[in-house]
């Protein structure tokens, strides 16, 4: 195949102004050593294992794809992207070689039969915790492949090419079956574009209101049509100790669950006509029951296309929804119909109700609740315990209920603000029951259930805990909680009876690594990792959870890093970095809560700003930006205001607290935090320079919401037009630079958002820098272009920040 000339590509669309031609790169730049290392440090395995913590499953990974991976061809239908050549995912993040531990004598095996270049995904084991399934991409076809784990070996088990194009591609039946969805035809078989199209792109609106957010990646053409039908369609294959059977007919499957029991499937699929506006998710479909052998046993619903959904986060179609099975039964299907016609605003004393029905399915459904807002979810237990999930967005509000099953009986247990984490009591504990589901497990004679909350959140900082929450009182009493100055937390229960856990330990210093807890028995515990320090360079490098309020009173924290071996007395202020990410609150005391820990041991992610603590900043990242709602008022309401009131605060604790240098302050951010950034240099001067990364600019370009605002344009226009940096782009005069990936798939921030602006900007006069990077989608992966982005950055903060005239910082 014939790749784009990358270096061309890169300097062809490095876009300067003005006096900035010193940072002209006519090819990719790297940043200073230490960072480059640290970008490309191998990361540590993930790690799974299995349910009486005999066996470790290590996977590893590369750290990151060169940009001619990210530059391999590539479809952009229906809202996915696709390798053409073997009908699954692009831009996938590879395994390229396994493990295996025995947790019990502690060696550790290489896995026999791997295929040269492994390139795996979709790890799972199966029922019986014997065998691990996993997907290899190889460039013509995805297969699957099984390793036996007593024997440490991977066997190849699909004949047919594996069609990895929507949804789960596979499934365990039991340790010697797996149902897959198969490719019908090779790639080398899909439709080709003609030069006499059979059809202009038609679409038309008769009169009823089809709302829709700003997707990418949509089908455009007929053609488009053509070649989504093409890759998306598949035939249902058991696998049954190597032989191959096929189930039903080919079909544009997106679900396919087995029922507890395995009798039956349910089977989501799609259908014609595609739509042009939404993703392939809002396609019309059919919900069917299969038998084992791919008849069809029941046709429950035809539903048409997304189009219509009315806007409005908790507004919904007024159709079946939520399709799933009960876990503590053998075969009944459980779905939510909306009472208030999909209107959430309607007055009405429940907004959904919720449905079951039984095999052989020959029956009526049942009604079994309602709920007050709108349906997230059930839990399942036993006959006479379930928990079931419901919400606002709108509000951000949840709830959590008891269920029994056996008399119907819905009792509230806790009603939540979505973000009041102090409060939460975590998710329950589950453990298989006979049909190999898990369901939640109740303790103290089924009075109460153990609940794992991996976060703990406190005023102390995020402390996380095991709890017992009792049914009948609604309290929790923690059993067990992370020692502060570690952050330590639950990945599994290993026996729930004996409570004996494997948690995840780290600290500032120390790697996080795995442990074998024994609560009731209070041995030592058993290491059963040793992770080495992947970050030599950031040794010495301090970081402090700080503490400030602004000036209306909200309570604020950030992560400070200062560099290694600074002294306050000595090296006085520093320029610094400050990176953030606003988020909406209803309630000022949720924005007050303390998030994060500051004894969690430093991992660096390629978007981090982190990096620049090693070159002599003050980095604070993770600045909390809360947007609050005043009484009566939804909290963009004063959107601006409420960013400098965040910003001024951080300025002014950092000063006070005598490490930064108010004269060499810079902002930063990507998505929504490039949105903050260019919206504070717009409307502030309180920054030397400003750093946006794949940000919306011009929020009429989301006319239907955005974030967490979920009104249009035409219902708050002034709104629209005040939250857009690109009104005020005549006033942005402090240094901007601006990155964005050309392939942007993200849904609201289009390339142009960043193209735009940098016109505007310049065309009024101001210094700014426009970066698009190859290939590259809403967050980056290739190695080439990350290293350019870091070295971008760098170079931008030494020349309008660490080089500013500097001047004694001081409270502002």
């Amino acid at each position: 195949m014939k790749l784009k000339p990358i270096v061309w590509c890169l300097a062809g669309l490095l876009i300067l102004s003005g006096p900035l031609q010193a940072q002209t790169a006519a090819t990719y730049q790297t940043p200073p050593k230490d960072i480059t290392d640290l970008l490309l440090a191998k990361p540590t395995p993930t790690v799974s294992v299995d349910g009486k913590a005999e066996w470790m499953l290590l996977s590893e990974r590369a750290s990151y794809p060169d940009v001619e991976e990210l530059g391999q061809p590539e479809l952009r239908l229906a809202g996915l992207r696709l390798n053409p050549e073997n009908f699954s995912p692009s831009r996938q993040n590879f395994i390229n070689n396994f493990r295996i531990k025995n947790i019990k004598t502690g060696k550790e095996m290489p896995v026999a039969g791997l295929p040269a270049g492994l390139r795996a995904t979709s790890v799972s084991w199966s029922p019986g915790e014997k065998k691990i399934a996993f997907l290899q991409n190889n460039p013509t076809r995805v297969d699957l492949y099984v390793i036996d784990v007593a024997t440490q070996k991977a066997t190849r088990i699909s004949k047919s090419a594996v069609n990895a194009t929507l949804g789960a591609a596979y499934q365990w039946v039991d340790d010697a079956t797996v149902l897959y969805k198969a490719a019908t035809q090779p790639a080398t078989a899909a439709p080709k574009r003609s030069l006499t199209p059979k059809r202009p792109a038609v679409q038309e609106a008769l009169g009823k209101a089809a709302p829709s957010p700003t997707y990418q990646d949509l089908i455009k053409s007929p053609y488009d049509e053509d070649l989504f039908q093409f890759y998306a369609t598949s035939q249902l294959v058991q696998n049954r100790n190597d032989v191959e059977t096929k189930l039903g007919t080919p079909a544009i499957y997106t679900t396919v669950s087995l029922s507890p029991d395995k009798k039956y499937l349910l089977t989501r699929t799609l259908n014609k006509p595609f739509s042009y506006l939404v993703t392939a998710n809002g396609f019309p479909s059919s919900i069917r029951i299969l038998d084992a052998s791919g008849k069809v046993v029941k046709q429950l619903f035809e539903l048409p296309s997304a189009e219509g959904t009315p806007s409005g986060y908790d507004n919904t179609q007024n159709l079946p929804r939520g399709f799933d099975w009960r876990d503590d039964e053998a075969a009944t299907l459980v779905w939510a119909h909306p009472l208030d016609s999909g209107l959430i605003k309607k007055e009405v004393p429940h907004h959904d109700a919720v449905y079951a029905l039984a095999a052989p399915f020959s029956g009526q459904p049942k009604e079994i609740f309602r709920t007050a807002m709108r349906y997230r979810g059930v839990q399942w237990g036993n006959a006479e315990l379930a928990l079931v999930m419901e919400g606002l967005r709108s509000k951000q509000v949840s709830r959590t209920s008891l269920f029994n099953p056996a008399t119907g009986k819905l009792e509230t247990l806790y009603d939540l603000s979505q973000n009041d984490a102090y409060n939460n009591p975590g998710t329950p504990v589950t453990r298989k029951n006979n049909f190999g589901r898990q369901v939640i497990f109740t303790v103290d004679g089924g009075s109460s259930l153990l609940m794992n909350n991996t976060t703990g959140a406190s005023p102390k900082g995020d402390l996380p805990f095991l709890a017992k929450y009792n049914l009948a009182a609604k309290k929790s009493e923690v059993i067990w909680r992370s020692n502060e100055g570690v952050y330590e937390y639950v990945v599994d229960v290993i026996d729930a009876d004996k409570l004996v856990l494997l948690t995840r330990r780290e600290s500032q210093k120390d790697v996080p690594n795995y442990y074998i807890k024994n609560l009731v028995r209070r041995i030592a515990d058993q290491p059963v990792t040793a992770f080495a320090n992947p970050y030599p360079q950031m040794e010495g490098v301090s970081m402090q959870k700080i503490f400030y309020k602004r000036a209306d009173g909200v309570d604020l924290t950030g992560n400070l890093y200062l560099p290694k071996g600074y002294n306050k007395e000595k090296d006085g202020p520093l320029p610094t970095v400050i990176w953030a990410y606003p988020r909406e609150f209803n309630s000022a005391d949720d924005a007050a809560q303390v998030r994060g820990s500051q004894s969690r041991f430093t991992t660096i992610a390629a978007g981090s700003p982190i990096f620049y603590v090693t070159q002599g900043y003050a980095v604070l990242d993770a600045a909390e930006m809360p947007i609050v709602a005043a009484q009566g008022k939804k909290p963009n309401d004063n959107f601006i205001a409420q960013l400098e009131l965040n910003a001024r605060a951080a300025i002014n604790k950092l000063a006070e607290m005598g490490v930064g240098d108010t004269a060499r302050m810079a902002v930063g951010g990507h998505s929504y935090g490039a949105f903050m950034t260019a919206n504070l240099l717009a409307h502030t001067s309180l920054f030397k320079a400003g750093i946006a990364r794949s940000g919306a600019y011009n929020r009429t370009l989301t006319p239907f919401g955005f974030q967490n605002e979920d009104r249009t344009y035409w219902q708050a226009p002034q709104l629209y037009y005040e939250m857009s940096p690109f009104s005020y782009a005549n006033k942005i005069k402090t240094p901007l630079l601006l990155i964005h990936g050309e392939a942007d798939d993200n849904t609201g921030t289009y390339p142009i958002n960043s193209e735009r602006l940098f016109n505007a900007v310049k065309g009024h006069g101001g210094t700014v820098r426009l970066v698009m990077l190859p290939y590259e989608a809403h967050g980056y992966r290739g190695k080439e272009n990350l290293l350019h982005v870091l070295w971008e950055q760098f170079q931008w903060l030494e020349r309008y920040v660490k080089g500013a005239k500097t001047t004694t910082a001081k409270a502002m």
